[in-house]
């Protein structure tokens, strides 16, 4: 998968915002796509330096 390749479906971001009422800005959902990628990777880290081959939700 390419770094420029979201990770995040735009429509879903969309839809919540919507649900409160709000309208969303094109650049959001690469953000929120950049912000979860980063997470991701984060996750990866911390498993990777518990040896670890399974990421689990802790690891966010």
């Amino acid at each position: 998968m390419s770094e420029n390749e979201s990770v995040v479906i735009g429509s879903k971001i969309k839809a919540v915002i919507k649900e409160r009422g709000l309208m969303c800005s094109g650049e959001l959902p690469g953000a929120v796509s950049d912000k979860v990628r980063a997470m991701i990777l984060a996750a990866c880290d911390r498993a990777t330096a518990n040896k670890r081959s399974t990421v689990r939700p802790h690891d966010l």
